[in-house]
């Protein structure tokens, strides 16, 4: 028999945690924290600019979440009429307001490994 929530179960409650778990599934996986965070930090990027810059990331899984980002309207995406065809890549107005954000989660990871990896 499961138990009823106690802490979860007012309204306000209940829409926080909904919204918890909308912004989980949209910022979910290793590399969408990355890939935002370069956007904020380099402004515009072509795919391959974001492939050097993100170390470990394949060619598959970054077309991949560039994709989920954009279709929830945090990345934006401009085929530019060059040759060969190139594709530039920026974070939206929306997507920009996730910098303060990436940024305490730094902080946040910082003060983690000093204090229990001793800064390594």
């Amino acid at each position: 028999m499961k138990k009823k929530a106690v802490i979860n179960d007012t309204p306000v409650c209940q829409v926080r945690m909904q919204a918890i778990s909308d912004t989980m599934s949209i910022l979910s996986g290793k590399w969408k924290f990355h890939i935002l965070g370069t956007l904020i930090e380099g402004d515009k990027l072509g795919f391959m600019d974001l492939l050097r810059e993100i170390d470990g990331i394949g060619t598959k899984m970054l077309s991949k979440e560039l994709q989920d980002l954009e279709m929830n309207h945090l990345v934006s995406r401009k085929v530019m009429d060059t040759k060969p065809i190139t594709v530039e890549y920026a974070i939206t107005e929306y997507g920009a307001t996730l910098a303060p954000l990436i940024n305490e989660l730094a902080k946040w990871g910082i003060a983690y490994r000093e204090s229990v990896h001793g800064g390594e």
